[in-house]
């Protein structure tokens, strides 16, 4: 098992940035395919970036793509997620998540373990 606690959201304007961090602790963080979903109210959950075990290979929802990176330290057992060029439509609740499986799902049903979330609120 593994357990995901979420920090560095927060209330920020269009155009910042911030860097949103998971810290893991448990099983051995390299074992987990990682990913971040975010939920806004009323909508539901959804797949924000996701990163291979090798952290070789990252995956991007299309709306985040080029303004978000997704990156991991395994030394460090946390998973990060560089958000640039924030827009109001990025504000939700983000949430971490690992899987036990090789690939990077784009569903919430492909990932084991989540963190409680960290909101972030992006105004015009």
């Amino acid at each position: 098992q593994v357990q995901l606690v979420e920090s560095g959201g927060g209330l920020v304007q269009a155009g910042d940035s911030l860097r949103l961090s998971c810290a893991a602790s448990g099983r051995t963080f390299s074992d987990y395919t990682m990913a971040w979903f975010r939920q806004a109210p009323e909508k539901e959950r959804e797949f924000v970036a996701g990163i291979s075990r090798s952290g070789n290979t990252p995956y991007y929802a299309d709306s985040v793509k080029s303004r978000f990176t997704i990156s991991r330290d395994d030394v460090k057992n946390t998973l990060f997620l560089q958000m640039n060029s924030l827009k109001p439509d990025d504000t939700a609740l983000y949430y971490c998540a690992a899987s036990t499986k090789f690939t990077v799902w784009r569903t919430i049903s492909g990932y084991d373990y989540w963190g409680q979330g960290t909101q972030v609120t992006v105004s015009s």
